[in-house]
């Protein structure tokens, strides 16, 4: 692969609560996954972020998750197909005439946190936010975790998709994340991630926690904007990759 997109959640600070530095970010990466206000961010400080976005030329993608500001959208929850769905609606359709206000557009959906992680294999919830995005506009790709189920349940409910790699996360060797509960589940070295990361775009593989490695295809890779040293770590992720050709650039297109 020659070139990838690298990404960052960005939008997430609430009122007097800063979370990250999306004007930093904004200048590294290719795409925003803004948060939509269930999660984290407020309407002022999003619509700050996708106008930031746009000044940057920067793809923005609509951040959704479960209703769970006091949890950061990590704690799972038991929701019901029909109120899910709405949900999500709900957050598209909210970020989407934010970015209009902004001069941009919302060009994809990446799930947040637990919600994320729930329906790369939770087939009733997953169904719940594809539907959503169908109801909404079907042309919008949906971000997964490379690997895992729902790439193939999305494709086959006609959306288009986008695997997608952490960068400061590890991994299981089924693919999926080390919870944030263990040890060694966030990564913090910048050279290493850096590394990893260029392992991943040239070999196709990653290497998991237990030390092997498991192949995995991806076409964004993910930088988390709440990480301590995101800045750095995705400066370094973009520095490692431009330095052997690897071009960056988003998945979903850019442009007004």
């Amino acid at each position: 692969m020659s070139f990838i997109d690298l990404n960052s959640d960005l939008g997430e600070s609430f009122g007097a609560w800063h979370m990250g530095d999306d004007a930093a970010m904004l200048g590294i990466v290719t795409s925003a996954n803004v948060a939509c206000g269930f999660h984290a961010g407020d309407p002022a400080g999003i619509l700050r972020t996708l106008k930031a976005a746009a000044s940057h030329g920067v793809t923005v993608g609509a951040h959704v998750g479960y209703p769970d500001l006091v949890g950061f959208g990590r704690r799972n929850m038991d929701i019901a197909s029909d109120e899910l769905r709405a949900d999500v609606i709900y957050q598209i359709g909210a970020l989407r005439g934010l970015a209009r206000a902004a001069g941009t557009q919302v060009r994809y959906v990446k799930p947040h946190g637990a919600l994320y992680n729930t329906i790369a294999h939770d087939r009733r919830q997953a169904d719940a936010v594809l539907a959503a995005i169908d109801d909404v506009d079907a042309s919008l790709v949906l971000m997964t975790l490379a690997g895992s189920p729902l790439n193939d349940w999305a494709r086959k409910a006609g959306l288009r998709v986008a695997a997608e790699a952490f960068a400061d996360r590890a991994y299981q060797s089924d693919g999926s994340l080390v919870s944030r509960r263990e040890a060694g589940a966030v990564l913090h070295d910048a050279d290493q991630v850096a590394e990893r990361m260029h392992r991943l775009v040239r070999e196709g593989v990653i290497e998991c926690i237990d030390g092997h490695d498991i192949a995995l295809q991806a076409d964004s890779i993910c930088v988390h904007g709440d990480s301590p040293g995101a800045v750095a770590l995705a400066a370094a992720v973009r520095s490692r990759l431009a330095r052997t050709g690897i071009e960056l650039r988003a998945f979903a297109g850019t442009g007004p």
